[in-house]
């Protein structure tokens, strides 16, 4: 009987504390988009290309990864590239928080590896993936 009190008690300790953990994960979330300097590790690209792969089943992702690697439009003077398609896979790549108001996605600016070499481009990653450098 002690027992199945005890599992009571601590149940409704848990029912308490979730409110008030879902408020300290939303705040963590407004401080996370605060911040100018960040870490992504996974996909980033043009804002409809990751539309497409997070819409993509997880099964058939790593085909769509490659086939629609990143594509941008190099400046004449080769000092950075725009109008990019397609999407990347980035691995703890150091990045710029350039926009985050959509609540879905954040811009960002990152050296991305493309025919030419690399460039510096502003391009769009899940907001999930951009960690804040603390």
């Amino acid at each position: 009987m002690k027992c199945l009190t005890l599992s009571c008690v601590l149940a409704a300790i848990a029912l308490a504390a979730t409110p008030a953990l879902a408020q300290t994960s939303s705040g963590d979330s407004n401080s996370k988009r605060d911040c100018a300097i960040g870490y992504v590790t996974g996909v980033a690209g043009s804002a409809q290309s990751v539309r497409d792969y997070l819409a993509t089943p997880e099964r058939d992702r790593i085909r769509y990864l490659k086939d629609n690697e990143i594509q941008c439009k190099v400046a004449d003077d080769d000092s950075h590239a725009s109008g990019c398609t397609g999407v990347t896979l980035l691995k703890n790549e150091k990045v710029s928080v350039y926009d985050n108001s959509d609540p879905a996605t954040t811009a960002i600016v990152v050296r991305v590896e493309l025919d030419r070499g690399t460039y510096p481009v502003i391009i769009v990653a899940p907001s999930n993936e951009v960690k804040c450098d603390e």
